[in-house]
C-alpha cells in the first residue's frame, strides 16, 4: 500500500506493508539512520521520533500511521536552532557517551520542553522515562534537559 506523509519539512510517499513498522521505512527506505533500532519493544527510546509534535517510539508504530502525518527525525530536528541548544547541554552537562541513545533523549527533550517549556525536576524524570541509557546516568541527562530549558527561555 501507499503512505504519503512529511518528514523533516519533506512530503514522501512509500509503499509499504501496512504493518511494517515506521522505523524500518524511516532507515531502510528514507534512508534516516539517527533513528535507532534498540529494543524493537518500545521500551528503550532509541527509535523515539515526533509524530504531528508528539513523541512515538517508531519500532512499534506501523507506518499506516503516519498516512498523512507530520515526522520530525533528529536529522530533521539537527538543522533547528532548538537542536544546537539541546545538543550543547548535554554535551555541557557530560549526558552522552556512546550515543547510541541520545538522538531518542534528544527527542525526547524537545518534545517535552515544546510542550513544558519550564519542566521540574519531577516532570523531566517523567518527560523522559521512555529512554533509556546504559552509560551515561540519568543525573547528568536530566541536568542537561534542565540547562537546556533554562538557555530555551532566556
Amino acid at each position: 500500500m501507499r503512505v504519503s506523509f512529511t518528514v523533516n519539512g519533506n512530503s514522501v510517499m512509500v509503499e509499504a506493508e501496512p504493518l511494517a513498522r515506521l522505523l524500518d521505512v524511516l532507515r531502510v527506505d528514507l534512508g534516516l539512520h539517527g533513528v535507532k533500532e534498540g529494543c524493537g519493544e518500545g521500551e528503550c527510546g532509541a527509535c523515539a521520533i515526533l509524530l504531528n509534535g508528539r513523541i512515538v517510539n517508531s519500532c512499534v508504530t506501523p507506518v499506516t500511521a503516519a498516512e498523512g502525518a507530520e515526522i520530525l527525525t533528529i536529522e530533521g530536528f539537527r538543522e533547528t536552532d532548538r537542536y544546537a541548544v539541546i545538543e550543547q547541554a548535554f554535551s555541557d552537562a557530560g549526558a552522552v557517551q556512546c550515543g547510541f541513545c541520545t538522538p531518542g533523549f534528544v527527542m525526547a527533550t524537545e518534545a517535552l520542553l515544546r510542550e513544558n517549556p519550564k519542566p521540574s525536576e519531577k516532570e523531566i524524570r517523567h518527560g523522559l522515562s521512555g529512554n533509556l541509557c546504559r552509560c551515561t546516568g540519568y543525573n547528568m541527562i536530566v541536568q542537561a534537559v534542565q540547562t537546556a530549558s533554562e538557555k530555551l527561555n532566556e
